[in-house]
């Protein structure tokens, strides 16, 4: 599958590049409101009180930040299924160019702003990276459908980070992080709709496979249970979101309910798509219903 796709690869470089547009992470890091932290500097240390930005969007900014400073196992996942030459080469070392500076931009802007706990956030990201993540997808067609569904969701929580962080300079760099994965996420899905193309029944199979056993590749940060509670209790990111906004969008624009002339593979695909999303919707309904009730409950570390 990946030669059969390597055309397709080379076309859709050629559009991304066309379309990106460079900015730089210096430019969105408040350099002249930032103070020296205790240390060799002898500044003031960090606490709480010090970050203007509500919880839930501290919660969300640290998920998104070590989400993305584990790139090199991303970069690593990805080379291993598609290579590093011809045009999927070019490829990954694009993507891997544009992701790393999200991590630059955002470590950037949370210690000018003393969003956050500095010194916790090294020692998370020591762990996390230290551990790696794995998608542990089986095959090429696996590791396109997930990242598909990844980019979008990503793009999505970006987006709503910003706009619930009540900070002008954040909005925007949240903006244009989110046009970047926005940018991803449409290099993927065409990739897979091409791969559709080619193998109907697998690519609905790998689809279906992915969307049911979904889970962010910021999961295994420390503490994203309790922090994952405070960002879909805020609206950043839930599983409604996730429903509406990521899985429904994709399905629709692929036309993956209406494929016509499935063998038995992707009509059983199909069916445990439609079970998935009923699931999805009864779940997302209970937990709003929950975080309803709750309203004003804290969800403490």
């Amino acid at each position: 599958m990946v030669a059969e796709l390597e055309p397709s690869v080379g076309r859709l470089l050629e559009r991304h590049l066309a379309a990106a547009r460079p900015w730089f992470p210096h430019a969105f890091v408040p350099w002249s409101d930032a103070t020296d932290f205790d240390g060799p500097l002898g500044g003031t240390p960090w606490s709480p009180e010090q970050s203007v930005l509500p919880q839930a969007v501290q919660d969300a900014l640290v998920v998104n930040l070590l989400t993305e400073d584990n790139l090199p196992s991303y970069h690593l996942e990805l080379a291993g299924v598609a290579g590093l030459r011809g045009s999927w080469g070019e490829w990954v070392h694009r993507w891997t160019a544009e992701e790393g500076r999200h991590a630059e931009a955002l470590r950037a802007y949370l210690h000018a702003r003393r969003a956050v706990d500095p010194v916790r956030l090294e020692q998370e990201r020591m762990r996390h990276v230290g551990i790696g993540h794995h998608t542990g997808q089986p095959t090429a067609l696996h590791v396109i459908a997930y990242t598909t569904v990844q980019e979008l969701a990503t793009r999505e929580a970006h987006r709503n980070t910003g706009r619930l962080c009540g900070d002008p300079l954040g909005e925007q760099l949240m903006a244009k992080i989110a046009a970047d994965e926005n940018l991803h996420m449409l290099f993927y899905r065409d990739l897979y709709a091409d791969a559709l193309q080619v193998a109907p029944d697998a690519a609905v199979a790998a689809l279906a496979d992915v969307i049911c056993g979904f889970s962010m590749p910021g999961s295994a940060i420390p503490g994203f249970r309790r922090r994952s509670l405070r960002i879909a209790k805020a609206g950043i990111y839930n599983l409604d979101i996730h429903r509406r906004q990521v899985v429904l969008p994709l399905l629709r624009h692929l036309g993956i309910m209406n494929l016509p002339d499935l063998g038995p593979e992707g009509d059983q695909a199909q069916h445990r798509i439609a079970s998935h999303l009923e699931h999805l919707s009864a779940t997302a309904e209970r937990f709003q219903a929950l975080f309803t009730q709750k309203a004003g409950t804290p969800v403490t570390d």
